[in-house]
């Protein structure tokens, strides 16, 4: 076990729904969605004291990450490979910091997670798994078909972490016309033979059902070893709660507690900072920033989860109203009891709306609070904050600055927005907002002009099923 982290039984992962097989790290990294249509998760939780959390202090962010994740491999993978696959996904972010912290105002804190090579927060976790990927599949001779549902930004951070990878098929389902302009081209500019991008007609949870679907039916799962790098799959969440010690231990922790405002739509992000957390780091409150979307805001003011339409804002990546990741968090809620969640899953995507009662709204509270912010809301601060500081920020980064500001708690606290894309990824609301139109990093300064590969489909499961198949079945007769 690496320096600075406890030791530990070997670590496994079981299904939010209690019936899916037990699994090792590589083989819950090939499964993603659990065979019980659940979610994996840590048998337990990696512990930080906080002797092990002073000895993380003041480490290069490739060394931080590689002890941080470690134990979570259940010695799958040896501790030098793991660490030189680390190094290697950090090695190109533009960025020394690659997380870097800014100071806004006083105790508020802005961490840009905008520096990989797709300008947005998925390159921490997918710079990683695209790796992570090619080696457990070389070591084993197989290879997978990836699926991927996006709002926006994890379709180009996937792409880009398994572009031209020999063991890989890639199809990334975005919702047409709901996306920017930047994020579909990030997508459908990649000229790589194993890359599939899909508009569907429809919301970001139909894509997200699509994908689930195509899990859901056995037999099309296996024959076309489907995968998936959406926040379903454990690893994304385990590389993301890297930037949250990250943040607090330079920030002064673990002497001081810190708070974190996340604008999230699919809750993996936030579910991040619960993770780590859970681990041991002294963390006050997580603020969930959502936009008119406001399902999960909505949640933490009442303690029901309610799915209204999705209506289409100047923040797309969070226009979700079926938050995948909350499954996890309702396994702690449930007492990890499977059956359980099982149960109130099956009843929140009956009728839309589930119930956990005030118990259970009260855990919730001990740690997480709403805020939502319409577009009016994000130009307004936007504006605001270039007007005082001079930067620019991109809509959803503006949604976790307003929620940090009106949802701080003690002013003696450090409180930490997470900055999730770069503002050149919105131009459009940031120039309306500012008169300032952000301009794309060199190496993507050719973007508009470059050629878009991308299919348009139904929202039909058969159709996508189809489409999966036969090129699946064109690339393996190649």
């Amino acid at each position: 076990m690496p320096e600075g982290m406890g030791k530990g039984e070997h670590l496994r992962y079981v299904s939010t729904r209690g019936t899916a097989p037990v699994l090792e790290f590589d083989e819950m990294l090939l499964a993603g969605l659990a065979r019980d249509g659940g979610l994996y998760l840590p048998e337990r939780w990696p512990g930080l004291d906080a002797d092990a959390l002073g000895r993380l202090k003041g480490l290069p962010y490739a060394e931080l990450a590689a002890r941080v994740m470690l134990p979570f491999l259940g010695g799958r993978i040896p501790e030098a490979d793991f660490r030189a696959l680390v190094a290697e996904a950090y090695r190109d972010f533009d960025h020394p910091a690659v997380a870097p912290l800014k100071e806004l105002e006083p105790g508020l804190w802005l961490m840009e997670l905008f520096h990989g090579p797709t300008l947005a927060f998925k390159d921490f976790a997918l710079q990683l798994l695209g790796r992570l990927f090619d080696y457990v599949l070389a070591r084993r001779g197989e290879r997978v078909t990836m699926l991927v549902a996006t709002s926006g930004d994890t379709g180009s951070a996937a792409i880009e972490g398994c572009r031209d990878r020999e063991r890989i098929d890639i199809f990334v389902l975005h919702p047409k016309g709901r996306v920017s302009e930047v994020q579909r081209r990030q997508m459908t500019t990649v000229k790589a033979p194993n890359v599939h991008n899909i508009a569907i007609d429809g919301s970001f949870d139909d894509c997200q059902d699509l994908v689930k679907a195509m899990f859901n039916d056995q037999p099309f799962r296996d024959r076309m070893r489907l995968s998936a790098m959406n926040s379903i799959n454990w690893a994304r969440i385990m590389a993301q709660i890297v930037y949250y010690l990250h943040a607090a231990l330079t920030l002064g922790g673990p002497e001081r507690t810190v708070s974190f405002a996340v604008p999230t739509g699919n809750f993996g992000n936030v579910y991040a900072g619960y993770a780590a957390r859970a681990m041991g780091l002294p963390v006050a409150r997580l603020i969930v920033g959502s936009n008119r979307n406001d399902v999960l805001a909505r949640f933490f003011e009442s303690g029901e989860l309610v799915a209204r339409e999705v209506v289409p804002t100047l923040s797309p990546s969070m226009d979700i109203q079926v938050p995948s990741n909350f499954e996890r968090l309702m396994y702690d809620l449930y007492d990890r009891d499977g059956a359980a969640v099982a149960a109130a899953v099956r009843a929140f995507r009956a009728d839309g709306r589930l119930e956990l009662g005030e118990r259970r709204r009260r855990r919730v509270r001990a740690t997480f609070h709403g805020f939502r912010l319409d577009d009016e809301g994000t130009k307004a601060e936007i504006a605001r904050l270039h007007e005082a500081t001079g930067e620019l920020i991109d809509p959803h980064s503006a949604i976790g600055i307003a929620a940090a500001k009106a949802q701080r708690g003690d002013p003696e606290q450090p409180i930490v927005a997470l900055a999730t894309a770069h503002p050149a990824k919105f131009p459009e609301a940031v120039a309306a907002a500012t008169g300032v139109r952000p301009a794309l990093p060199p190496a993507l300064a050719d973007l508009m002009e470059r050629e878009e590969r991308v299919a348009e489909l139904a929202n039909d499961l058969a159709q996508v099923r189809a489409f999966v198949a036969e090129r699946v079945g064109l690339r393996g007769a190649a």
